[in-house]
C-alpha cells in the first residue's frame, strides 16, 4: 500500500520537514488516544483515514512515513527498501496539495510526492530485480488531496472579493489547473507501474469548524461546499473519462475506486445520532468559538468524549470518525464508492 496526500492522511513525514510554517502534529493533545497516547504526526487524537483502510486491508496501521525511512540513521540501516517491499510507504504530507502553490515550501506537494515514489522504486527494482513492478502492479494507491487547494483559492478569492463572472472565471480556471495535475501525477504514477487506485474525493469543506467561523451563527460556508463539489465533479470525469481503461484516452490496466467523502458528511451531518456523533460542528480539542478559534496545543480545551465528536481539530476527523469513513470506502454502502469499492479493488484478479 502506497499512501499519497494531505494532513487526513499524514502518519508523520512533517515532523521530518525543516521550518516554522510547516504544520506538525508533534504536540499534545494530538495522539492522546494512539497506543501509548503519543502524539505521531498523524492529525488526530488517535489513528487515522489511511490507518483504517489499512486495517480493512490487513495490515496493522497505515505504512510509515517515507522521511521516517531515509532519515538518519535510518538512511544508513536501509529500511526503505525492505518496507516497501512488504508493507509500503506514505508519502502523504499535511498541508500538501495538487497544486505546487498550495502551501510552498511548507509540505510535501503531490508531484514531489509522486517523485518519492520514483526514488522508492528505483531502490526496489535494484534490491528485487523484477519482482518489485509485479509488487506495484497488485499493490494499492491511496491519493487524498484536494482540500488544501480548495482552502487557499476560496481564501485569496474572498480576499479579493471576487464575485459573479469574476469568480466563475477563475474557478473554472482553478479546476482546469487541479484536474490537469491530478492527471499527470495519476500518469506518471502508472508509468511507474501503479493499477490500483483508490480515490478520496473533497469532503463538506465549508462545514469544517474553521470554515463555520466565517458565519455569525455558525452556519456551513456553502460557497465552499459547493466550491468542493463542483471539483468532486471535475475528478469524477477525469478519472471516468480520460483516465479509465474503457475510455479512449485511458490507461490499459487501471482500475480505480472513488470514495466520495462529501456525499458520506452529507449524510452523516444530517442524522448524526444515526452514526453515534452528538457534535459534527465544533472542534473536540482547540479553543473559542466552535472551538475552532484555536489550535489544538497542549494548553487547549479538550472535549470529555471523543467519540462523540467528528472533528477532532478544527480540521480533521477523530479518530472514530476515520474509522467510520474507511469502512465506508472499503466495503460499505455502495453510494459512497464508484465504480467499485475499495475492498473489490483490493481483491479483483
Amino acid at each position: 500500500m502506497y499512501v499519497f496526500g494531505d494532513s487526513t492522511l499524514d502518519v508523520g513525514n512533517n515532523n521530518y520537514l525543516p521550518g516554522t510554517n510547516v504544520p506538525r502534529a508533534n504536540r499534545p493533545y494530538y495522539g492522546v488516544d494512539f497506543p501509548g497516547g503519543v502524539p505521531t504526526g498523524r492529525f488526530s487524537n488517535g489513528y487515522n483515514t489511511a490507518d483504517f483502510i489499512a486495517k480493512c486491508i490487513g495490515f496493522v496501521s497505515s505504512p510509515p512515513p517515507y522521511l521516517s525511512l531515509v532519515a538518519p540513521p535510518a538512511s544508513s540501516g536501509g529500511l526503505l527498501v525492505p518496507t516497501a517491499l512488504t508493507i509500503g510507504v506514505s508519502y502523504a504530507s499535511g498541508g500538501a496539495g495538487i497544486l505546487d502553490s498550495t502551501n510552498a515550501g511548507s509540505t510535501i506537494p503531490l508531484s514531489k510526492q509522486v517523485q518519492y515514489f520514483n526514488a522508492t522504486r528505483s531502490k526496489m527494482i535494484a534490491a528485487a530485480a523484477g519482482s518489485s513492478d509485479a509488487l506495484i502492479n497488485k499493490s494499492i494507491f491511496l491519493l487524498l488531496f484536494g482540500g488544501n487547494d480548495l482552502f487557499a483559492f476560496a481564501n485569496a478569492e474572498q480576499a479579493q472579493n471576487r464575485s459573479g463572472a469574476d469568480l466563475e472565471s477563475d474557478t473554472a480556471a482553478f479546476y482546469g489547473s487541479l484536474v490537469s495535475n491530478y492527471s499527470a501525477a495519476i500518469r506518471s504514477l502508472y508509468a511507474l507501474g501503479a493499477r490500483r487506485l483508490a480515490v478520496v474525493n473533497v469532503g463538506l469543506a465549508g462545514c469544517l469548524p474553521v470554515a463555520r467561523l466565517l458565519d455569525a451563527t455558525g452556519a456551513c460556508a456553502e460557497d465552499r461546499n459547493r466550491l468542493a463539489a463542483g471539483f468532486n465533479a471535475a475528478l469524477r470525469s477525469l478519472l471516468a473519462d480520460d483516465l479509465a481503461a474503457s475510455s479512449s484516452s485511458g490507461l490499459p490496466g487501471l482500475a480505480y475506486s472513488l470514495a466520495d467523502s462529501l456525499g458520506l458528511m452529507a449524510d452523516t451531518f444530517a442524522d448524526p445520532r444515526a452514526s453515534g456523533f452528538v457534535d459534527v460542528a465544533d472542534a473536540c480539542c482547540g479553543g473559542g468559538r466552535l472551538g475552532a478559534e484555536a489550535t489544538c496545543a497542549p494548553n487547549a480545551t479538550l472535549c470529555a468524549d471523543r467519540g462523540q465528536y467528528y472533528f477532532w481539530d478544527n480540521v480533521h476527523p477523530t479518530e472514530r470518525a476515520a474509522a467510520l469513513r474507511a469502512h465506508a470506502f472499503y466495503d460499505g454502502p455502495a453510494q459512497y464508492t464508484t465504480p467499485i469499492n475499495f475492498k473489490q479493488l483490493v481483491h479483483m484478479s
